[in-house]
């Protein structure tokens, strides 16, 4: 299970674990989510995809091939840097380095370093690791790890929160509804719990995404005409 790896001696206990990861990555943390769409407008605006059965496959290749999966390994790297400060630094340039066009690097580091500044209500030596910014998932996961959170707890949490976050986007796009966009969260479930083990036992080694179409819907975003959010 994965709430029970952060129940391990010296980790935070698993309640303790949940509450944090469920605070931090709640639509109400103060990092500005709600306002990027990683490329899923233009996407959208492009029809591609059409429907909510589209949608998922595209979610899913994100997961297993996409940034979703750079994201993960990323985040499960700077978990197990968190006492050496060199390592968890390059990581975390080699996370802004991945971030490729301006609105993927803008989304990334912005949304990083606002979770940075709001995780300060839980004081740790590693927010002093990261004072000059990270990318999101890096300022997460070494967050995360310096709390005693599991490694794999704290990727599914991540990796949850950003499918949400698609799906919203899809909703006020006028993709799906409400009621789909809960169904294709429970159909990926499995594939988060999945994916977040994966990333935990990987290394940096498993970097590479092989979803051209969403690089490109990144890219293309920033000439949108009419745009409901910032990536």
């Amino acid at each position: 299970m994965i709430m029970a790896e952060a129940s391990q001696p010296g980790s935070a206990s698993a309640t303790t674990a949940l509450l944090r990861l469920m605070t931090w990555l709640s639509p109400a943390f103060p990092v500005g989510a709600f306002s990027y769409s990683s490329g899923l407008e233009q996407a959208i605006s492009s029809g591609m995809p059409q429907d909510g059965e589209a949608l998922f496959d595209w979610l899913q290749a994100l997961l297993l091939h996409g940034s979703l999966w750079n994201d993960a390994v990323l985040l499960a790297e700077a978990h197990r840097c968190i006492d050496r400060p060199e390592p968890l630094a390059d990581v975390a340039a080699l996370a802004e380095a991945l971030a490729g066009g301006r609105e993927r690097h803008q989304e990334t580091m912005l949304q990083g370093s606002a979770f940075l500044a709001a995780a300060s209500a839980w004081p740790h030596p590693v927010l002093s690791m990261l004072e000059q910014g990270a990318a999101y998932p890096v300022a997460v996961g070494a967050v995360a790890g310096a709390h005693g959170i599991g490694c794999m707890a704290a990727v599914a949490a991540y990796l949850q929160a950003a499918l949400a976050n698609q799906t919203s986007v899809a909703i006020r796009c006028g993709l799906i509804g409400q009621v789909q966009a809960v169904g294709l969260l429970a159909r990926l479930e499995a594939l988060v719990e999945n994916t977040a083990a994966r990333a935990s036992d990987s290394s940096l080694e498993a970097l590479g995404t092989a979803t051209l179409l969403a690089e490109i819907a990144t890219l293309a975003h920033e000439t949108l005409p009419s745009r409901l959010f910032r990536s």
